[in-house]
């Protein structure tokens, strides 16, 4: 349960600091390096996800399903 709890907080950072990114684009009018920064922080937090991904699976603490299956 802690794996699914951290994977939704990396993605609310995620989706954080892309707004941030959108944010800094707008007010800065592409004049500082910002925007890059929050985008590279972006492009950090989701190889961790995704890594974590791997290792909850790997561990079998999290696994695979499809929405489209009927239930059991």
């Amino acid at each position: 349960m802690i794996i699914k709890v951290a994977i939704l907080l990396l993605f609310a950072v995620i989706l954080g600091s892309l707004g941030s990114a959108l944010f800094y684009l707008l007010k800065d009018q592409g004049d500082s390096k910002r925007t890059a920064r929050a985008l590279t922080v972006r492009i950090a937090v989701s190889i961790a996800a995704f890594l974590l991904l791997l290792i909850g699976y790997w561990a079998g603490l999290i696994e695979p399903h499809s929405p489209f299956a009927p239930p059991q």
